[in-house]
């Protein structure tokens, strides 16, 4: 099967390409239109998924990567789910093992006349690359983590989410695809797998599995309960090679800042109370308490704790005024054994909250709510708290992972290369920055029944499937000008994904019942 797998996974190269140059492409019909006319200058972002899943549902269809139109459905946030199985195996459902892929379709921002300023105007983030002539492969070499030598670039695919993370997800529906078409050689052998498109994960990481964990599955029969989660955000490092198997990340959470004052004209700045002066000071104090390192912890597998400013706005009657109220957040990355309460209240505690308070300020210090309704007009209500995870490197799911590399991945590697490209070994490691896992830990007394048989992870005050990521595309080249990815990783991604279901049906169920902390 490993042979075929790959032969068959070769062969579905271009018509990945392709669907994934229209998926990075659909924006541009909609952020030049005028509302009026049906237009979105939003489109592609953050609960403006619509028209991309749209297409790609259709897609799903058409190419045979699910058995029907009704195994292909919107959940009620707006993700995309579709499901294939073998009915004919002799296994009965709830006796199968489930497995989940993930991958979100929602991209930050675009910024064009950056990419058109920048580059030189030959690359655009929804159309791609328009004109090699005008390319400035200096400024991109600077401003990427690792690009492959110039006579290699005719394989990369530019845009917008061409990485992070429209690729994995091209990559899932091919391999759902070749599931089907492999149905004779046992490959869904006991194994349903199950694939999710989510959506708002720029915006609310982990929103999309969020939802189908806390509110789907409670009360859901066994056979949609995930045995293991995969994935298919980039693992690519520019240091250590691209197509890593990913086991874990650290949490996330916003911190947000409200500082209000009394707002005067600026020529009397005595008459009021200014909430920007008060408010920088707490920036400035925050970032040399993290330089000093107080109040982060350190992990040896997932990293440091982190905080960075990293949102404002500004409420002021003019740029002549004392502004009424600076409002601020800070990006805090919280590593194991990390609690989101200490977090906050190390920003509370800094003196310059105190002295804003003494000057007759108001200071709030808080994790926000997200409530943007999704495009399918969920609201999702969660405080802007992420859990990080691991998955032991011990669990079956792991080591089937590193066995499902070295039989279809491996022998597609000629030899070890340097930088970001590609190695023939597997390469088991960590993401620095944040995925839809994080929506996917539920706590221990949440109402999910989930069979021991299943083998959870049990972390602290939180349990979740056991989780990795392989997916193309770098970390380093993600939210960037010029972001791209190359399009000889799909490949190995593609049989990847296929190749591990019935590896890890095997793997899993001889390894018998371990608690897994």
């Amino acid at each position: 099967m490993d042979e075929k797998i790959r032969e068959l996974a070769a062969s579905c190269v271009p018509l990945a390409v392709e669907i994934l140059e229209e998926a990075i492409r659909i924006p541009a019909d909609f952020v030049d239109r005028p509302v009026a006319e049906g237009g979105d200058p939003s489109c592609g972002l953050s609960n403006h998924e619509g028209p991309r899943l749209e297409y790609l549902r259709s897609k799903i269809v058409e190419i045979g990567a699910a058995d029907g139109p009704e195994d292909v459905a919107f959940d009620g946030f707006g993700n995309l789910r579709w499901t294939v199985r073998d009915p004919d195996d002799g296994i009965p459902d709830d006796e199968k093992s489930v497995v989940y892929f993930d991958g979100h379709t929602d991209t930050v921002q675009a910024l064009r006349p950056r990419w058109h300023e920048t580059i030189g105007g030959g690359i655009d983030p929804y159309l791609g690359l328009t004109d090699p002539e005008r390319v400035d492969r200096g400024f991109l070499r600077n401003e990427l983590g690792y690009l492959p030598p110039d006579d290699e670039w005719q394989h990369l695919v530019w845009g917008r989410g061409s990485a992070d993370q429209l690729g994995g997800v091209v990559c899932q529906i091919m391999a759902t695809r070749l599931l089907r078409a492999l149905r004779p050689q046992g490959a869904l052998r006991g194994v349903i797998v199950t694939s999710y498109a989510t959506v708002a994960e720029e915006d609310n990481d982990g929103g999309g599995p969020m939802y189908l964990m806390r509110k789907d599955l409670p009360g859901a029969p066994a056979s949609r309960i995930p045995d293991v989660l995969i994935l298919s955000e980039p693992t690519g490092s520019a240091a250590d090679g691209a197509l890593g198997i990913y086991r874990g990340q650290r949490g996330r959470m916003q911190i947000e800042v409200e500082v209000t004052g009394k707002s005067c004209h600026g020529s009397m700045p005595w008459e009021g109370r200014n909430p920007l002066e008060f408010g920088s000071t707490i920036i400035a104090e925050a970032a040399a308490a993290y330089q000093r390192g107080e109040g982060f912890g350190d992990d040896g597998f997932l990293g440091p704790g982190t905080r960075t400013a990293s949102f404002a706005t500004l409420e002021t009657p003019s740029d002549c005024a004392v502004p009424e109220r600076f409002t601020f957040r800070l990006d805090r990355r919280l590593t194991a054994g990390e609690d989101p309460r200490q977090a906050l209240a190390d920003v509370e505690a800094l003196p310059a909250v105190a002295r804003a308070r003494a000057a007759g300020l108001t200071v709030e210090v808080r994790a926000p709510l997200y409530d943007q309704l999704t495009w399918r007009g969920a609201r999702p209500g969660n405080p802007q708290i992420y859990p990080g995870w691991v998955t032991p490197e011990d669990h079956p799911a792991i080591r089937a992972a590193a066995e499902a590399y070295r039989r279809v991945v491996t022998p597609g590697i000629a030899a070890g290369g340097t930088g970001g490209a590609m190695r023939p070994d597997p390469r088991v490691s960590r993401w620095v920055f944040s995925t839809d896992g994080v929506g996917v830990p539920v706590p221990r007394d949440s109402d999910l029944e989930v069979p021991a048989t299943k083998n959870w992870v049990e972390a602290g005050a939180f349990r979740h499937p056991a989780m990795f990521g392989l997916g193309p595309g770098h970390e380093q080249n993600t939210h960037k000008i010029g972001e791209c990815v190359d399009s000889r990783e799909l490949a190995p991604v593609i049989a990847f994904y296929a190749r591990f279901p019935s590896l890890y049906r095997a793997l899993g169920r001889s390894s018998g019942r371990k608690d897994f902390k």
